[in-house]
């Protein structure tokens, strides 16, 4: 969780008309193959411990764990967690278990997202519930958690615990507070900052952490790269809302304007609406609220770019990029410490 007054320190952080002696702090981004390099050797580790650990001896549930093995991801999270105990004193097998542990507690999260969206593919295949419906796609994403759960505790990993049940509690309470919002089209920054710390940057904050834990017992790393996650988070997650107003499906895998059909009110918006005359913003309002044909797109997407909410976004992500660099000045140079660095920079200018 963040520390008190997080968040309230993330809204002061200056973004619209920001001096460029501070844009200049923002690190230069990396590509992903230069973020994982100091750690390339090490993801053979993670990938034994996570294939160990999902196995079953049912034979439906070791079916559908060898077809989760096929939709390869990025491994954004578990290469965190082996960065982060790379700066803070070095990746041993303690680390293998906390990268486990959250690529276990994301992919369950991701099987539950997909039933609840009545999601049909995922990273290029068919889903789980596309293929086994439903109600196995809910059971395999519980033995999941509780897979996850059991490799920490015979393992005597109890700090993990602690800090991913933060984690699933806050992304539980964002989902929520989302949806609430979403219906009655009420959200301000503030708000909108809470949400995504809780959906987004919880999980990323937990990773950073739980590299920490397992490299060094002293909490003012742990409190660092906890930071340094749940900064990283926020910035990923604007910059996603961005490409909702910006992006091509061709790139981002989603049509534009994707989480308006949804009923999302996020940064662009938000800040355009604030700026907006009154009659303006009602009249974008009640599209989004009686969406299908009702909703111009194009439309909206200009009154964003008229009243500056791209600029806005665009400045606010790279703020909270440059915030998480900060938390990564007071350890030694290092490749690692680069690769996070460059982390920051690449989810503020990333194209999917």
């Amino acid at each position: 969780m963040p520390k008190p007054g997080f968040l309230k320190h993330a809204m002061a952080i200056p973004a619209a008309g920001m001096a460029s002696t501070e844009q200049q702090k923002v690190p230069e981004p990396l590509d992903l193959k230069d973020i994982i390099r100091p750690v390339q050797d090490h993801l053979e580790g993670f990938d034994r411990v996570f294939r160990q650990s999902i196995r079953s001896q049912i034979g439906l549930v070791d079916l559908i764990t060898k077809y989760l093995l096929k939709q390869k991801g990025k491994k954004v999270r578990p290469i965190l967690v082996l960065l982060t105990a790379d700066l803070c004193g070095g990746i041993n097998e303690k680390t293998y278990r906390g990268a486990t542990l959250v690529e276990i507690l994301h992919t369950a999260t991701l099987i539950h997202d997909d039933v609840v969206d009545e999601a049909d593919t995922r990273r290029g295949l068919a889903s789980i519930n596309a293929v086994w419906k439903n109600k196995i796609a809910v059971l395999m994403g519980d033995y999941l958690l509780s897979k996850g759960l059991l490799l920490s505790l015979d393992n005597d990993d109890y700090r993990f615990l602690q800090v991913t049940s933060r984690a699933v509690k806050r992304m539980s309470e964002g989902e929520i507070h989302q949806i609430q919002k979403s219906r009655k089209l009420d959200m301000d920054e503030a708000t909108y900052l809470r949400i995504i710390s809780d959906k987004t940057a919880s999980l990323l904050s937990t990773c950073c952490e739980i590299g920490a834990v397992s490299a060094t017992a002293d909490e003012a790393k742990h409190l660092l790269m906890r930071e340094y996650g749940e900064y990283v988070g926020l910035a990923f997650q604007v910059r996603d809302d961005l490409l909702d107003y910006v992006g091509r499906k061709s790139i981002t895998g989603k049509p534009v304007g994707l989480d308006l059909s949804e009923r999302k009110l996020t940064l662009p918006l938000i800040y355009s609406l604030g700026r907006a005359p009154k009659g303006a913003g009602k009249e974008i309002l009640g599209m989004i609220r009686s969406g299908g044909k009702r909703m111009n797109v194009r439309k909206i997407v200009d009154f964003v770019q008229m009243y500056g909410g791209l600029d806005y976004a665009t400045a606010r992500a790279r703020e909270f990029a440059r915030m998480a660099a900060e938390r990564l000045a007071c350890f030694p140079d290092s490749e690692s410490r680069r690769a996070l660095e460059g982390f920051a920079a690449f989810v503020v200018e990333r194209e999917k």
